[in-house]
């Protein structure tokens, strides 16, 4: 039977046996760690083949945030700490080809950390292009404050997560850099006008528009929909999504757990694949609510089966490379951003 179109969390370091019977009987196309789920790299790898069993497919992707800085799941002293995206912008501030070849090497050198662990999906590079005033939840995250060289950065960190066999999951699409709230707590409005937001925030994500997957801003554009956030908004995934930016890979929403969404979570997910989504994204790792996404989920068919077999079919084989010699350049290049901006 096809994989049901959603993607879970669990609650913690290895499956209950609630937990292995929901995933057995429900099959989720894919799964997503978190800091409650790692504890050393042997433990996490057999998490990563007990969710794969669970549904019995090999090639069933597992989702990690490690994106460097504020965002990294798999921490110190078991893995590495790495930059966040603003020193790659500081750098290529002082030399372009420096701070692509940064951030480059930093996705490369992320990449071998989650193959060792069997995690094939990164939800790397972020493409929003923060303002002044808005919310700090993007803030160092991000790759610069232009859209062409937000574009530029992610997909030098795009190529590395190739280099490196792993997939990435561009966010926040249509941008959450405007954004004057953080999301997780409450639902952001972004009041800018439909032609500014074409010109600077849409403008990054168009570059990388042929990435094989996408996950969704919680975020409310007046000008577009006043009503509804991206995630839920027919109008901006038709027109904005797909039309505007031209994604055409596989759309998942943002958590769906996240309080910026209202209604219950079964309707939250409802009203996500109605909009247009391909595939819902519920983190918390709470099987009552893990049930109810479930309950919303259909199997995987038509386009959105054909997008998620697409991106898929697109990793590649990770690509040898002497890891303490990236490892030496990157520190060399990191050091130098902190030098030349102190």
């Amino acid at each position: 039977m096809a994989p049901r179109a959603f993607i879970t969390g669990v609650s913690g370091t290895a499956l209950t046996d609630e937990e292995r019977a929901f995933l057995r009987d429900q099959r989720p196309w894919g799964f997503i760690l978190f800091k409650r789920n790692v504890e050393t790299p042997d433990q996490v790898t057999r998490l990563v083949q007990e969710l794969r069993a669970s549904v019995g497919r090999a090639d069933a992707p597992v989702l990690i945030d490690q994106e460097g800085g504020r965002v990294q799941r798999l921490q110190p002293p078991h893995w590495p700490a790495y930059p966040p995206g603003a020193v790659f912008s500081a750098l290529y501030d002082i030399e372009p080809a420096a701070g692509l070849e940064a951030a480059r090497l930093s996705s490369l050198l992320i990449a071998a950390d989650l193959a060792d662990l069997g995690i094939t999906v990164d939800c790397l590079p972020l493409a929003d292009v923060p303002v002044p005033g808005a919310d700090s939840v993007i803030g160092d995250r991000a790759y610069g404050t232009t859209p062409a060289k937000v574009a530029e950065i992610a997909r030098a960190v795009t190529k590395g997560l190739a280099q490196g066999g792993v997939l990435p999951v561009l966010k926040h699409i249509p941008g959450h850099g405007r954004a004057t709230a953080d999301s997780h707590f409450r639902l952001p409005t972004v009041d800018t006008s439909a032609a500014e937001l074409e010109e600077t925030d849409f403008a990054a994500f168009r570059p990388l528009a042929d990435l094989p997957m996408a996950m969704t801003a919680h975020v409310v554009f007046s000008a577009l929909d006043p009503a509804q956030p991206a995630t839920t908004s027919a109008t901006i995934i038709e027109q904005v999504i797909r039309g505007t930016i031209g994604f055409q890979g596989l759309l998942m929403s943002d958590d769906v757990s996240m309080n910026a969404l209202h209604g219950s979570i079964a309707e939250r997910s409802r009203a996500s694949f109605k909009a247009g989504c391909d595939v819902v994204l519920h983190c918390n790792g709470k099987l009552d609510e893990m049930a109810q996404v479930a309950a919303e989920s259909p199997e995987l068919a038509g386009e959105a089966l054909t997008r998620a077999d697409r991106a898929l079919a697109s990793r590649r084989t990770p690509q040898p490379f002497d890891r303490g010699a990236a490892r030496a350049e990157l520190d060399r290049l990191i050091d130098r951003a902190g030098s030349l901006t102190s």
